[in-house]
């Protein structure tokens, strides 16, 4: 074969696989960074939001994610949640606690100390990890237990990224916080950047690890896509509050129950059911003390069983107390984040009673009130004799003309008072100015 002829082959077989090579398609990502912000409690709202952020850099093929937070803390399970999705990203993550004013406090301690690169804007601040129980005070054995189970983790995250454990465990035992400039000089952090640019720029080079590789990165000057909330998110933002959570939830009781009271006011039906959607949804992402609902539920039986067969309180009583019980263990809330008021759980007591009090008081003035219709509508009533009772006769009642027997004689034209009714026959006696002397 001829030598020149072989080496044109080749060369043309190489052409072509360089030209596959360059019209392969590319990922969307290559070559860019995606930027996130993490505001607000830290919740599992939250936490859904930072695994979506984690899956759509590392399907687009982005050079890293990075995620600007300001958070006062909230719950340590979603916390949890949301450092091991960071430890086990494949894509580099950047945490940026921003803008000045922005602060990255309990819980968020441990989410910021978990990325390959962390840093702070100007005026910003990061610290004081100690666990709390807002729901009521821990026994002192508990208490440790939490504590030092809270500062292990702190000291293992720190050893990860090579930040400084010492401190981490300060944080959570003696609720330590630090300036940026601080949390630079004491290795929480790795730097300050102003702004995205100067974050790229100074963590460019900087390397991080997963498992035994280490890579570098390379962001200087890279252009950034922004996720923006989607309606759904931004709704379970709204409602994943346990205090707007319950309001919801009380106000599609009251809606419903109003609806079974008074068939075809069709209004607080629709909005009680859309209130009681909400608040299921909102319950989704909360972490719900089912026994704490069922006490609720309870309660509410109670309240419409008291309308129903009146006890003279008794259920009322025990609707209140099931009430209280199941707010107070509604929610498993801790740490910094949002909690159900006391406040809220005296209101919706206060509003309960009050609404099915009124229901039963209305229910007894009812049952109470005078027949005003029927057979049993007329006894009481006054009519007009047409002719003389002596004793039978004819009698005027409103419109309508009766037979009737009295008493006593009544003269034509006089008022008489229907006492009883024997079929179509009425039974009346005189007025006692009309009656015969």
């Amino acid at each position: 074969m001829n030598p020149l002829r072989v080496v044109r082959c080749v060369a043309l077989a190489l052409l072509a696989v360089a030209s596959f090579a360059s019209a392969a398609p590319r990922a969307p990502g290559q070559g860019r960074v995606l930027v996130s912000r993490l505001e607000g409690p830290v919740s599992p709202v939250m936490a859904q939001a930072l695994e979506s952020a984690l899956d759509r850099a590392s399907a687009s093929g982005y050079e890293a994610l990075v995620l600007e937070v300001d958070t006062p803390g909230g719950l340590e399970t979603s916390m949890r949640d949301m450092v091991k999705a960071v430890l086990a990203s494949p894509v580099p993550v950047v945490m940026w606690v921003t803008p000045s004013g922005a602060r990255a406090a309990s819980a968020g301690v441990f989410i910021v100390m978990a990325a390959d690169v962390a840093a702070m804007a100007p005026a910003t601040n990061i610290g004081a990890a100690t666990p709390i129980n807002l729901q009521g005070g821990m026994d002192s054995t508990l208490a440790r237990k939490v504590t030092n189970d809270a500062a292990a983790f702190a000291r293992t995250i720190a050893a990860q990224r090579g930040r400084n454990g010492t401190w981490a465990e300060r944080a959570v035992r003696e609720a330590v916080s630090a300036s940026e400039t601080e949390a630079v000089d004491l290795r929480i952090v790795d730097f300050i950047a102003s702004s995205l640019p100067e974050l790229l720029a100074k963590a460019d080079g900087r390397a991080w690890r997963r498992g035994s590789e280490i890579r570098s990165l390379h962001l200087r000057g890279l252009p950034a896509d922004r996720i923006e909330p989607g309606v759904r998110q931004r709704l379970l933002s709204l409602i994943a509050d346990p205090n707007v959570a319950y309001i919801l939830m009380m106000l599609g009781f009251y809606g419903l129950l109003f609806e079974l009271q008074n068939p075809g006011a069709v209004l607080p039906g629709v909005v009680g059911g859309i209130c009681l959607i909400l608040a299921f949804l909102a319950f989704s992402v909360l972490p719900v003390n089912y026994a704490g609902l069922a006490l609720i539920a309870l309660a509410i039986v109670f309240f419409v069983a008291e309308i129903k067969v009146p006890t003279h309180g008794v259920l009322t009583a025990g609707g209140v107390l099931a009430l209280v019980l199941g707010s107070l263990i509604l929610f498993e809330t801790g740490g910094a984040g949002p909690r159900l008021s006391w406040a809220v759980i005296a209101g919706a007591t206060l509003a309960t009673t009050g609404f099915f009090g009124f229901l039963v008081a209305a229910g007894i003035a009812a049952q109470n009130r005078r027949v005003t219709t029927g057979r049993q509508g007329l006894i009481g009533t006054q009519a007009v004799a047409i002719d003389g009772l002596v004793p039978e006769g004819r009698v005027r009642v409103g419109d309508e003309l009766w037979s009737a027997v009295s008493e006593a004689p009544v003269e034509p034209g006089a008022n008489v008072e229907i006492t009883g009714m024997n079929g179509l026959r009425l039974s009346v006696r005189p007025l006692a100015k009309e009656a015969h002397s």
